[in-house]
């Protein structure tokens, strides 16, 4: 059974009932044990548990010690392209929004990989919006051949795609995959998605499971906050990632909580997620997914990334810009304008122009200074990713192991 049919059998609605309701009593018996159900998880995302967030912190700091040390990954993403055939309501590269578009040449992707590189950066995550015409699977392909021998790590965050075009990209030298299902709850992804094939929920739902039979060693998932309620957001999120654990096994899971930042198109957020709440949710994730990593964006601003970090972020953004270009300036001579998905003609000069993010970011400081904060306060960041072929064979062999 993939997913898919898994999700439909989720008891979401008791599931969230439970989230809302549970007591002090039952939030503090979930909180005490150690391997959690989907229900302690829901006792623990309660007002209840909210009243006992310093020792849910507490436990997650702990366990996140236990578990990954104080070694924190560093990457940055390489926006490829921001052209878009999809129409998303809260995202700045939706198709019918008026925006400077480019896509990046492969020559210049090289060199925005180069900037990254002479920061630091050995962990990149290549990331371009859905259009078959620009971001095409041997364009894909071609980039991550130019950057293998320079890159250890190269992810993609890119349009879904069928098994057999993510083996080529596998074969080429990516061994990440990022997706995020953006909101579980299908009501509202029908109305966020208006245009385009992203609006094939199931499709999207199933993308890890393409992934991994491709042979991706690292998937990421995650949800957008502040488009459906965030208990059931992760309530959702958490069965996923314990879903793609079992069934996955082979490939490395991170999960990622980022929240709705300004864009263009100047979208607002459907639902309140602020910042006691995004501290209760990575705590519980943690409990309840003691081996996955928690990764922490740029969407954040300074101060609170920092006292986020003990509580289970595992892997880190730093310097990131989300348009094509940001890091030198690449691309400019191709800029073009698009309004309700048609280019038109640009007469002004462009030379001082770049094309637009898909979001504003908060954290504005650079690399070196997110590394010597994480240093500051005891923690170890990695600029290379750990060795995937070895982690792969250990979990191999501890998952033959427990047969």
């Amino acid at each position: 059974m993939s997913f898919v049919g898994y999700f439909e059998q989720l008891p979401i609605d008791a599931l969230c009932s439970r989230a809302r309701d549970a007591s002090a009593e039952e939030a503090s018996t979930a909180l005490a044990k150690h391997d959690l159900s989907l229900a302690d998880l829901a006792a623990i995302l309660s007002p209840a548990a909210a009243d006992q967030i310093e020792h849910l912190a507490r436990r997650a700091h702990q366990l996140t010690q236990q578990r990954f040390g104080k070694a924190i990954r560093l990457f940055a993403p390489l926006y490829l392209s921001n052209e878009c055939i999809n129409n998303c309501s809260y995202c700045g590269f939706s198709r019918d929004n008026p925006i400077l578009r480019v896509t990046l040449s492969v020559d210049e992707v090289v060199r925005e990989a180069k900037a990254l590189s002479n920061q630091g950066f050995r962990n990149i995550l290549l990331v371009a919006g859905e259009h078959p015409k620009f971001v095409s699977s041997g364009y894909l392909t071609d980039c991550v051949l130019a950057l293998r021998d320079a890159v250890p790590s190269i992810s993609l965050e890119v349009g879904p795609m069928e098994t057999e075009k993510y083996k080529e990209l596998v074969n080429a030298g990516a061994e990440g995959l990022v997706v995020y299902q953006e909101t579980y709850d299908r009501n509202i992804y029908s109305e966020m998605h208006t245009a385009g094939p992203k609006r094939n929920f199931n499709l999207r739902l199933e993308t890890p499971e393409r992934a991994h039979a491709a042979g991706f060693r690292r998937l990421g998932i995650g949800a957008l906050f502040g488009l459906g309620d965030w208990k059931r957001e992760t309530l959702c999120l958490a069965a996923h990632g314990q879903y793609l654990l079992r069934k996955c096994w082979k490939s490395q899971l991170t999960i990622s909580l980022p929240r709705l930042r300004p864009c263009a198109g100047e979208f607002e957020p459907l639902t309140d997620f602020n910042n006691r709440a995004l501290v209760q949710t990575i705590c519980a994730l943690r409990l309840f997914l003691p081996d996955v990593g928690i990764v922490l964006s740029t969407r954040e601003p300074a101060n609170l990334r920092d006292k986020l970090i003990p509580l289970g972020v595992t892997m880190m953004s730093a310097g990131s810009h989300t348009e094509p270009g940001g890091y030198t300036g690449a691309g400019n001579d191709n800029l073009h304008y698009t309004k309700r998905g048609r280019i038109q003609e640009i007469k002004e000069d462009t030379s001082e122009w770049s094309a637009t993010g898909q979001f504003d970011i908060a954290d504005e400081r650079d690399p070196s200074a997110i590394a010597s904060t994480l240093t500051r306060l005891g923690y170890e960041p990695v600029w290379k990713d750990w060795d995937t072929a070895i982690l792969t064979n250990l979990t191999e062999a501890v998952h033959e192991s427990n047969r």
